[in-house]
């Protein structure tokens, strides 16, 4: 709702509010200004919006996410770094269903942004590795499955991982024509 900067000037102006209320000796209207500070910061990390499209996904919920992703403007001067890397990372997720060419500039831009946990990066890399080989880019979609396993320290995507490396071992499998016919022309005599 409220662009970083905000936040910080608010989580500032709590804590002067907090500052002036223990030296009025109103020690409790103290701690609810300092508790409004902690909020203000922690929003500033975490973008309320972002939060609240990842509900709705969470819930299988796509358009409802997309409505509150939508209602970011400017990523970039509302969220801090990371908070851009899931903005980008949660677009690339929605449009992944439908347009690959542009699930996959989202999710190269939330890589290069980056994103806080490594569960989600290997996500992201997961998913790129499965655009870059339906585009016959193997050996891109080789290295992405590596850093993908590497991140995945909790073994929590091994499914998807060992699926996606079988299907790659397919498709890259000489073509064999079987039941082709037989040597000769006539069979048995």
């Amino acid at each position: 709702m409220f662009n970083k900067n905000i936040k910080i000037i608010l989580a500032a102006l709590s804590i002067f509010a907090a500052v002036w209320q223990f030296t009025e000796t109103n020690i409790g209207n103290g701690i609810m200004f300092i508790l409004l500070a902690i909020i203000f910061v922690f929003l500033y990390f975490k973008n309320e919006i972002v939060l609240l499209a990842f509900l709705r996904l969470r819930k299988q919920d796509f358009p409802g996410a997309k409505k509150w992703l939508d209602k970011i403007s400017n990523p970039e001067g509302a969220l801090v770094k990371k908070q851009q890397g899931y903005y980008n990372y949660l677009n690339g997720l929605m449009v992944s269903q439908t347009n690959m060419n542009e699930a996959e500039k989202y999710f190269k831009k939330a890589v290069s942004l980056g994103l806080s946990m490594d569960t989600d990066m290997a996500m992201t890399k997961l998913n790129l590795a499965g655009i870059a080989m339906s585009k016959n880019r193997k050996r891109e979609a080789e290295q992405l499955l590596t850093e993908a396993k590497k991140l995945d320290k909790h073994g929590m995507m091994d499914e998807q991982i060992k699926m996606m490396k079988q299907n790659m071992k397919r498709a890259g499998a000489p073509k064999q024509q079987y039941g082709g016919g037989r040597k000769g022309r006539g069979g048995r005599r």
